[in-house]
């Protein structure tokens, strides 16, 4: 058993800066997935709106699951960082949030923060799930 890296050719290449977009452990069953922001594979920032940031995080989330062979129904615990004071926007994600989670209802941590990624990045959503069935 080994450690599985999961870099879509899709998503921005995070060799650059020596990350993956998750690894699976085959041992535990377990894919850890690195934080998921609104960036085009050149590394821009596709929106100014944090709602649409948001669902745009969540897009590339579901892709990298669905390499390590799992999807949104496994996740057990997401850390949504967002930047600036989380209640003041915590009404534009929430929605977004149940609309995509839905009854999975993992465990969330939501951090307000200084700085992200980049300066026009307001939202990034980093996940752990369980793998169920062998990454492509």
């Amino acid at each position: 058993m080994s450690i599985i890296k999961i870099n879509p050719q899709s998503l921005y290449d995070g060799a650059p800066h020596g990350l993956s977009h998750a690894v699976v452990d085959e041992v535990s069953g377990l894919v850890f997935i690195s934080g998921q922001v609104d960036w085009t594979p050149d590394y821009q920032v596709k929106s100014g709106d944090i709602g649409e940031q948001t669902r745009n995080a969540i897009s590339n989330l579901k892709e990298v699951l669905a390499e390590a062979g799992s999807d949104i129904s496994h996740v057990l615990q997401l850390r949504v960082y967002v930047r600036g004071e989380l209640a003041d926007h915590m009404e534009n994600i929430i929605p977004i949030m149940v609309e995509t989670f839905g009854t999975t209802r993992p465990a969330v941590t939501g951090v307000g923060v200084s700085s992200l990624a980049s300066p026009d990045t307001l939202v990034e959503i980093e996940a752990v799930a369980r793998v169920i069935r062998a990454s492509t």
